[in-house]
């Protein structure tokens, strides 16, 4: 084989050895520039499909969070109308499992209650509650917290006499332990324009 000028500047012949390959590698042309451009095509090659790899998982763990964050929207959507029906049943124990310890909500007339409050304010059986209506949710998940906006629509008697409330909401989430609960709640009531 002949040497090229261009190369015979940078090196002198040499055999063709795996140590010469790695020269190549390293930026020293072996013989001629047509073995070193093969081997850097196949570098480049390389680095390509490497990237192409890297590009791909990346986007399946982007899909993957995104079909999580789903699962955990459908989940806490679910779980909303699980207490709205607990609520107008006054069933005492799926309101207990829902509700955080340090559960804090505020109703419509500004009261504050614990959860123990507010499962006592459930409980009393002279409210009637005939619908629990929930609409325009919307649920946004920040990593193991969801907040969840929404109406609400309530309709019922309290000691004999009917009432409504058509309100505003918003709720906050807590994932623990693979487990959603409550820890706080708002509602209010819109004002009339």
């Amino acid at each position: 084989m002949s040497v090229s000028p261009v190369c015979a500047i940078y090196r002198p012949f040499a055999p063709h050895t795996r140590a010469n390959l790695s020269n190549c590698i390293l930026g020293y042309p072996l013989t001629t520039w047509h073995e070193c451009e093969t081997v850097q095509q196949r570098i480049m090659f390389e680095r390509r499909l490497a990237s192409l790899i890297i590009t791909s998982f990346v986007c399946l763990s982007i899909l993957s969070a995104a079909q999580q964050k789903s699962s955990d929207e459908e989940k806490v959507l679910a779980l909303e109308r699980k207490w709205a029906d607990s609520y107008k049943h006054r069933d005492i124990s799926i309101l207990s499992s829902l509700l955080a310890a340090d559960f804090i909500i505020t109703v419509e007339d500004g009261k504050t209650y614990g959860k123990e409050g507010y499962i006592s304010h459930s409980a009393d059986s002279s409210v009637q509650v005939e619908l629990a209506e929930l609409s325009d949710f919307r649920v946004r998940i920040h990593g193991n917290v969801a907040v969840v906006t929404g109406a609400y629509h309530e309709t019922g008697s309290s000691k004999g006499k009917h009432y409504e409330y058509r309100d505003r909401l918003t709720d906050v989430w807590m994932k623990e332990d693979g487990k959603w609960q409550v820890v706080a709640s708002h509602y209010s009531v819109p004002l009339k324009q």
